[in-house]
């Protein structure tokens, strides 16, 4: 089966082709081809698991791509236990993102068009876990921030959702960039673009210590990117502009984890350069604690996950730069199951209340009882409650953080405390109390099964799917990604209790303040304003930015516009059409005068000559006989003297 993998991200294309070129005018037949193609990549996806399963080696399929002197490019797959998870994870989100689209896509306008880029969008991201080069890795990275660009500003007309797909474009861009040049570094150095190859070549010491950690720095670049790190993470909340099933997606399977799942592909190199990896742990740690911090006081539901999607992402890079091949994983496998159903449930409660503020929600736990109950899992499930399945996880990363370094552990366990707070923050106001907007509770219903049963099945995940990583296993996540070596950390059970202790506390004072109400939150904003008004406006990353790049930059492009282009680059161009102008009017004038006169004296002199000659040719007798005596004459003469 394993050479047929390549099958697995050609269906979503094949779909993606069908619906521009036969299906874009036939709504319910687009939803049906896309669904189809992404039902088989998963088929295909979990017979490639089971086989991995039963054999968790590396397998590798590549052809020549391109052959020149001391340049070879493949086109290949790399297949291992990683692969066949991410595979797995990608394929399932999005079957059920795509079915839950039916019901929440209902009606739109560009409906086909919607279905086509789901398609292609999974296609890229299938691809690129799929790829067993740098080169391959780096076009299907491109080809994902395209279309995460097209479903972020699917609906265009709105300026907000034009200027969204803008700024995740270019801002991602910002890191590929770092990505593009640590690539070249790294691959001229060791002189392949394979990856097993240039692992083993780095491991034989091909490459300096210093290039080594420059490169997996700037490779990194690109993860920032994509994973919404910081100092990059600002694309993200805004990117909430987009259908809430792409919002799913990007946070659950494909764009973000695609971050997350290149530095977990290279950690062999991270693995040698300790700087670098350091790099990672902070950046990681550091965009999980300012990200929770962030979401404690938004009021956008979609917002609140958008932060909590960085703060989690940074969980697990910073896992991945301590070395936690096995916890940062392993988080991103789980993170996809609850942060998809998280996303799913709000937008079914969007799509009940027409909107996105939960200060307007209230008491819908009685109106749309399986969206807050599965709602509610994926929180306990992301604030890691026992069992469920980011308790294992999570924990997982804590027990890391904790044998490395104290002070990681720390961070990982404030995070773990704001989650919850900000979590069921959100599900106290939203799903519990009075309704605050009676005219949009009274219209508030249950979305239809099509919406429901892909939230069933994800709330299924969010309380099982962890359970391969429970420690005591013999033969668990761990063993499996490290090719059946047994590999886990040890169980701390202090640490199991500390962690749920923080997470319970933080469920407890969310439900003192915003349930109970015998702490006021309007109070311990009036007390703490200074500090709400930093969180609310995210640190004010969005406006530090326009004032030192931004306008900056406008002003740059303004003044180079005024001064360069239109008093240098506009005076050469007018200036040679001028002279344009000039040359062609003294050509004009040589044509006329110098030209057309040659030619015009010569036909007049040919005219007049002959009209000289048809006065000789008068056709009498007399006349050529006198010219004829007279010419005799005049030869005589000439004779005599």
């Amino acid at each position: 089966m394993l050479p047929y993998s390549w099958l697995i991200p050609c269906f979503p294309l094949l779909s993606f082709a069908l619906i521009i070129f036969f299906t874009i005018k036939k709504p319910r037949l687009s939803s049906l081809v896309s669904i189809g193609a992404v039902a088989l990549s998963f088929l295909f996806s979990f017979i490639v698991l089971v086989t991995v399963l039963g054999n968790p080696v590396t397998s590798e399929f590549k052809i020549n791509w391109l052959d020149l002197p001391g340049f070879k490019v493949e086109a290949g797959m790399l297949i291992d236990p990683l692969t066949a998870v991410m595979l797995m994870v990608v394929t399932i989100v999005s079957m059920l993102v795509q079915i839950y689209s039916v019901g929440y896509m209902a009606g739109d306008s560009r409906f086909s068009r919607y279905f086509s880029f789901l398609s292609l969008f999974t296609f890229s991201m299938l691809g690129l876990v799929l790829s067993n080069n740098f080169f391959e890795i780096f076009i299907f990275w491109e080809l994902v921030g395209l279309t995460s660009y097209l479903l972020i500003g699917f609906w265009f007309e709105k300026k907000t959702a034009s200027d969204a797909g803008k700024k995740a474009f270019i801002t991602t861009r910002t890191g590929d960039l770092a990505f593009l040049v640590g690539i070249f570094l790294l691959t001229t150095t060791v002189g392949t673009l394979n990856f097993q190859e240039a692992f083993h070549q780095v491991e034989s010491g091909a490459i300096s210590s210093t290039l080594l950690t420059l490169s997996a720095i700037l490779i990194f670049g690109g993860a920032v990117g994509k994973s919404a790190q910081f100092p990059l993470h600002v694309w993200l909340p805004d990117a909430m502009e987009g259908p809430t099933p792409v919002s799913a997606l990007i946070h659950a399977a494909t764009m973000v984890a695609a971050g997350v799942y290149l530095v977990a592909r290279l950690m062999s190199i991270y693995a040698l350069s300790v700087p670098a990896s350091l790099v990672v742990a902070i950046i990681g740690a550091f965009t999980a604690f300012l990200a929770a911090s962030i979401a404690l006081v938004q009021n956008d539901i979609k917002r609140v996950l958008a932060y909590s999607t960085i703060s989690q992402l940074g969980y697990m890079i910073m896992a991945l730069g301590l070395g936690g091949y096995t916890a940062g994983t392993f988080h991103l496998m789980t993170h996809a199951s609850f942060k998809a159903l998280l996303f799913l449930g709000a937008g079914s409660v969007i799509h009940s209340m027409h909107t996105n503020d939960i200060w307007e929600m209230g008491g819908l736990y009685l109106k749309m009882r399986t969206t807050a109950i599965t709602f509610i899992l994926g929180s306990l499930s992301l604030a890691g409650i026992f069992p469920l399945s980011g308790f294992w996880s999570k924990d997982e990363i804590l027990l890391l953080a904790l044998n490395k370094s104290p002070i990681f552990a720390l961070v990982g366990l404030a995070v773990a405390f704001m989650t919850a707070f900000y979590m069921f923050r959100l599900c106290f106001i939203a799903f519990y109390g009075k309704a605050r907007d009676q005219h949009k509770f009274e219209h508030a219903h249950e979305s239809p099964k099509v919406m429901t049963v892909p939230l069933v099945i994800l709330a299924f995940l969010s309380v099982f799917a962890g359970w391969v990583g429970i420690p005591w296993l013999s033969k668990g996540y761990s063993t499996f990604v490290y090719h059946h070596e047994v590999h886990h950390l040890e169980p701390n059970f202090i640490l199991m209790l500390v962690a749920t202790f923080v997470a319970l506390s933080g469920i407890y004072l969310a439900y003192v303040i915003y349930y109970k109400g015998t702490i006021s939150a309007e109070r311990l904003k009036n007390r703490f304003s200074s500090i709400h008004k930093l969180l609310y406006n995210k640190y004010y990353f969005d406006e530090l930015y326009n004032a030192i790049i931004i306008r900056p930059l406008f002003k740059l492009a303004d003044f180079l516009f005024k001064k360069f282009d239109l008093g240098v680059i506009d005076w050469l161009v007018n200036a040679a059409g001028n002279f344009t102008v000039f040359l062609s009017w003294f050509w004009e004038l040589f044509d006329t005068y110098v030209v057309d006169g040659a030619v015009n004296g010569l036909g007049y002199v040919v005219r007049g000559t002959g009209a000289g000659i048809r006065k000789v040719q008068t056709g009498q007798l007399q006349n050529y006989a006198f010219v004829i005596f007279f010419g005799i004459v005049l030869i005589i003469l000439l004779k005599i003297f």
